[in-house]
Order: structure tokens, then C-alpha cells, then sequence
């Protein structure tokens, strides 16, 4: 008997340590999501290059540890002409601020500026909660 109370304290305090490192992480990560209206008339070539410019980020600056895209389906209609999906997510708030200045991230924007194809974007970051 004494075994057992011994072991189910041993899970116990494991499923307890596993919790608190899981909740730890889901603190510190933080997804930052970038929503896009392309200008009526952006070619299909020219937003798969902003596309594939976006997804290649997490291969140049550090803390990124995803990239995310998708289109709107939405039959709500309330899209208000946003489009495009994209989702990063970083390691912690820093990875983001490192991120944010980062020569990599500038050049992005300096794509964007030339090929000009974007409307307009909207971006929130948040900590994902359960």
C-alpha cells in the first residue's frame, strides 16, 4: 500500500511539473497575426511572392518558431476586403521586438513597397490563452 500512495505521488507531481512548463510556454509564446487587402488587380505571381518572402522570415530572424497562412472563406461577409491570413508565431514577446526592426523584416516591407500590391493590413499580437 505504502508503494502505491508513493508512485501515484510520483505521477502526481510529474502531471503537476508537465502542467506548469506547458502553461509556462503558452505564456511566453505569441502569435502575431497579419491580415492583408490586396489591391483589386494584384496578380496572383505578385502575392505568392509576398507570400513566399513572409514564410521565408522564419528562416532569417530568429524566435520565429511557425509561420501560418490561409485566404478568408468566411460567408459572414464581414471581411471588409482582408483577404489574406498570415500567422507567425514567436517564442516570447522579445523574439517579436527583435523581429519588429529586424534588417530581414525591412527588406519584407521594402517588397511590399515595390511590388505594390497591398491595400491595406492590420496586425494583432496576443499570448494564446486557454
Amino acid at each position: 500500500m505504502k508503494k502505491i500512495a508513493i508512485t501515484l505521488s510520483i505521477i502526481l507531481a510529474i502531471s503537476a511539473s508537465s502542467f506548469v512548463i506547458n502553461m509556462q510556454q503558452q505564456e511566453e509564446s505569441l502569435r502575431h497575426v497579419v491580415v492583408f487587402k490586396y489591391k483589386e488587380g494584384a496578380s496572383k505571381a505578385d502575392i505568392k511572392k509576398v507570400t513566399d518572402a513572409f514564410r521565408d522570415l522564419q528562416n532569417k530572424i530568429p524566435g520565429i518558431t511557425s509561420f501560418e497562412y490561409g485566404i478568408n472563406n468566411s460567408p459572414e461577409g464581414k471581411d471588409q476586403g482582408f483577404t489574406h491570413v498570415y500567422t507567425l508565431t514567436f517564442e516570447d514577446a522579445e523574439a517579436r521586438d527583435v523581429y519588429l526592426p529586424h534588417p530581414e523584416h525591412k527588406k519584407f516591407g521594402e517588397l511590399l513597397g515595390s511590388l505594390n500590391v497591398l491595400e491595406d493590413a492590420f496586425v494583432v499580437d496576443y499570448h494564446p490563452m486557454d
